[in-house]
């Protein structure tokens, strides 16, 4: 069984954009380039080829795993104490994506007038997240029987997100009033909370990971006319705006940086 050990630092991506509310570990999947084989992969578990399938997700999962736990002290604190140059990397990062997909789905060529309305309309729906009420639940740290169902559907319905590009995982979370919780969790270690979440996410993945499959195969150009509408409609709630004239020149770096490294990865993807 040949292990894909590239895959280490692809995760590790992958895990550092889902601590933040409004990227999706789905669009850096895009940039790597290795999105449609994220979703084979996933659907290959229960086949013959499960071992190949298995190789590739292992360190993906590893990767993705030792990153949300390392980083996730300092995503939290560069959100508390430089919110908007942090977003901007990860607003030029979004960005710097969508020429990929177009290129991927080669718009020119294959759109018609069916996949803007759809992109339009993807791209409104996420954008109108940002105006839906956060919840602002206080922090699990034990679980009862009530909480536990909770916490169980809340991964998965954050599993959903994380697998499309556009939407993030963090922002189901931040909207369902779990994100404190989740990442909370990760930060103390609370196994029985982050056991309980990450239950619900790994079945989420098998069971929307079916669902993006057979609409690639059957549908491909619209749905990735959906994917670039969700992409753009997720830059709406990444925007974080400008809180002072101080934090102008740091933002703009920070949004080339993200840009240029999405440009990068995508053209080595």
């Amino acid at each position: 069984m040949f292990v894909e050990w590239r895959n280490l630092y692809r995760g590790a991506m992958m895990g550092i954009t889902e601590l933040v509310p409004g990227v999706s570990s789905g669009t850096i999947a895009v940039v790597l380039g290795i999105y449609d084989q994220l979703i084979v992969a996933i659907n290959g578990l229960f086949s013959k080829e499960w071992k190949k399938h298995l190789a590739f997700l292992i360190p993906l999962g590893v990767g993705m795993v030792i990153a949300i736990l390392s980083f996730v002290k300092l995503i939290r604190y560069l959100l508390d104490h430089h919110q908007e140059p942090t977003h901007f990397f990860f607003l030029g990062l979004i960005i710097g994506v969508l020429p990929l997909l177009i290129r991927k789905a080669n718009v020119k060529a294959t759109f018609g007038k069916g996949h803007y309305i759809a992109l339009s309309v993807a791209a409104i729906l996420v954008g109108m997240l940002e105006f839906v009420p956060k919840g602002d639940a206080e922090a699990i740290v034990s679980l009862t029987v009530q909480n536990t169902f909770g916490l169980f559907f809340s991964g998965w319905l954050a599993s959903v997100s994380m697998l499309l590009p556009g939407i993030s995982g963090s922002l189901v979370f931040l909207i369902l009033g779990v994100y404190d919780t989740a990442t909370l969790a990760l930060d103390t270690f609370n196994f029985p909370i982050i056991i309980v979440i990450g239950s619900g996410v790994v079945f989420g993945f098998f069971v929307s990971s079916k669902v993006i499959k057979y609409l690639l195969k059957n549908f491909h150009y619209m749905t990735y006319a959906v994917i670039i509408g969700l992409v753009l409609g997720s830059t709406i709630i990444i925007y974080p705006g400008i809180s002072s004239v101080y934090v102008i020149f740091p933002s703009v770096i920070t949004f080339i940086g993200g840009a240029v490294t999405a440009f990068l990865l995508g053209s080595k993807g």
